[in-house]
């Protein structure tokens, strides 16, 4: 047995096996003013932060990825590196087709690299066979996605619930759990709507609730102020700017809004699959 794959075993015997529809690990959008105040008044924790490690969590290297089209080669990704380092927010900025939510999914493990390399952990991730990776993504990461994933007859409850469920949380964690995490993106009075009852913000904070629920070590968004004015967006990067130093989580998210870069420990450039 390859010796990544002995390291890689070791590294996630904690994680249950299973099959995971990648999908349904998601959300995104809008937003309600009372809410939102609540979370823009919140005073930020006041709990020490934990020293950060300088090792990276992920290391890209050299990674390219090219679809055929036509019986032609699409070149989508083209040679790029980066580091995603422990409690950070690094944002990847560029213009639709600029490769973005491809780099994310490799990210993620939703899809592999025609080249170059992925580590996390310092585990080979692009070699990881479909089970191995898709244990990494129950334990160790967590996505929010444009489109809804809340299941439309659930409260916020049990939407989040939903994700513990799936993490094969012992049940005896999941109240306080959930409860910790609906509070943290300040939807506590609200829990027991279903998404139907609440605004498009208070659905993408549910998103945000279910995706943290587990305790992820990177948080994956792809576009999550798309839909938001600038308000609003700025509540949802005050929300996360709140997980990543009560939670200790990384958070790498794609944008095209250039109001919101300011906030970011890093920003990655893309323009034609290639960092500028």
């Amino acid at each position: 047995m390859a010796w990544w794959k002995r390291k890689s075993k070791e590294a996630i015997t904690t994680v249950e096996s299973g099959p995971q529809d990648a999908a349904a690990e998601a959300a995104a959008a809008g937003e309600q003013p009372q809410a939102a105040a609540a979370v823009a008044t919140a005073p930020p924790a006041q709990a020490a932060k934990k020293p950060v490690s300088k090792e990276p969590l992920m290391t890209v290297e050299h990674v390219e990825r090219t679809f055929q089209v036509g019986g032609q080669p699409l070149h989508v990704l083209k040679g790029i590196n980066m580091e995603l380092r422990p409690s950070q927010l690094v944002m990847l900025r560029g213009r639709s087709g600029s490769g973005k939510t491809t780099l994310l999914n490799m990210l993620g493990g939703l899809d592999q690299p025609t080249k170059g390399q992925i580590f996390f952990h310092g585990l080979p991730f692009h070699k990881m066979s479909d089970n191995e990776r898709t244990h990494v993504r129950r334990k160790e990461l967590g996505f929010i996605f444009q489109a809804y994933a809340l299941m439309p007859l659930l409260s916020a409850y049990e939407n989040v619930e939903l994700s513990l469920r799936m993490a094969k949380v012992p049940s005896s964690q999941w109240k306080e759990r959930i409860t910790h995490c609906l509070d943290l993106v300040g939807l506590s009075k609200r829990m027991h709507h279903r998404p139907f009852e609440l605004s498009g913000g208070e659905q993408q904070r549910v998103a945000i609730a279910k995706s943290i629920a587990h305790k992820p070590r990177l948080l994956l968004a792809d576009e999550p102020t798309a839909e938001l004015d600038s308000q609003m967006a700025a509540q949802v990067m005050s929300v996360f700017q709140n997980i990543i130093l009560t939670e200790e989580v990384t958070i790498c998210m794609t944008t095209h809004d250039p109001t919101i870069l300011e906030v970011a420990d890093h920003v990655y450039e893309m323009v034609d699959g290639k960092f500028i």
